[in-house]
């Protein structure tokens, strides 16, 4: 039951990400917006909603390793695997917008802020205020930014009857489909990894945060097909500013979030390096495959140390002989 739960899950992330991208493309082609705001603000916030939902009910269950594992994991994946699956699958990779020195600072601010904030071993009331207004700043920042910026607006939507009411609605339905549709695949995922003897610790780390990253992934390549490579690669960046500075920061007015350092040192690491592979990415200008293949060889480290807390084969499979 738990394989028919997810693939109908999976196919509810499919139809409601086609909703978002095509309903988000005519209203920044309506209102003259960059498909790269688009992606960073709405869609981005949008396809965050499991890793909030699932870092706050973490919080209020004083669950803080799963608040913060979340959050954190969602961004190595979103980097190391969903980025570099666009990679691979696009051909050509030629955004509109320069992703240059602005935006790679915006990348960096939030998680060198957020290494400060643990380094006394807990996100208190006070840090996560601070996360919430970075959050504000930064979509301060892309409406400035994005003045006389636009679109390429195509005349096919423009000739389009046009519904304030209808795209809205289809946009809300679309949000609810993938968010109702991750929830789905991480229950679903994770009674199937239970079944197989599969640990708490790996559920959390890497299937839970695999099922909150579902919706950016899902998303991103409908918008690659659909040929919107800024809408992409903002909702990637933007999801990930939202993960560290909303998610965590709600999570934290709920309660304090205390860490283990020395537990998290290496999935921090990670997160730390996949992000400077990022902003390298940016800089360089190296929207390619071997890029792709670069992000996927940090992403498979990052799985190999989360499934070294598997028990062994033996283990899983050993039952007792007559």
């Amino acid at each position: 039951m738990d394989f028919v739960i997810f693939i109908l899950a999976m196919g509810g992330l499919i139809f409601g990400a086609d909703f978002i991208v095509s309903n988000s493309e005519r209203i920044a082609i309506h209102l003259n917006i960059s498909e790269f705001i688009i992606g960073s603000t709405l869609i981005a916030l949008g396809t965050s909603l499991p890793e909030m939902a699932t870092s706050i009910a973490g919080s209020m269950e004083g669950k803080s390793e799963i608040a913060i594992s979340n959050a954190i994991g969602s961004n190595i994946l979103n980097i190391t695997f969903v980025l570099a699956i666009i990679f691979l699958i696009n051909r050509r990779f030629i955004p509109k917008r320069n992703f240059f020195v602005k935006d790679s600072i915006w990348i960096i601010v939030p998680i060198i802020l957020f290494l400060v904030m643990i380094m006394d071993g807990a996100i208190d009331n006070f840090d996560s205020i601070l996360l919430i207004l970075l959050m504000g700043a930064y979509i301060i920042f892309l409406m400035q930014d994005s003045k006389g910026l636009g679109t390429d607006n195509s005349e096919e939507i423009l000739n389009e009857p046009f519904s304030w009411i209808k795209s809205i609605l289809a946009l809300i339905l679309g949000f609810i489909f993938v968010v109702i549709g991750a929830h789905f695949a991480v229950d679903s995922a994770s009674s199937i990894a239970k079944s197989f003897g599969v640990s708490e610790w790996v559920i959390g780390i890497v299937l839970i945060s695999f099922g909150t990253s579902l919706p950016e992934l899902v998303v991103s390549i409908s918008a690659i097909i659909k040929g919107k490579i800024d809408m992409a690669i903002g909702n990637i960046i933007g999801s990930n500013f939202a993960n560290i500075t909303i998610a965590i920061g709600v999570a934290g007015l709920v309660g304090d979030l205390n860490i283990d350092l020395g537990k998290y040192s290496f999935d921090l690491a990670i997160v730390a390096i996949s992000t400077l592979m990022l902003i390298f990415i940016m800089l360089s200008r190296a929207y390619n495959k071997p890029s792709g293949v670069l992000l996927l060889i940090i992403f498979a480290l990052f799985l190999e140390h989360s499934l070294s807390g598997i028990e062994t084969i033996n283990q899983l499979i050993d039952v007792p002989h007559p």
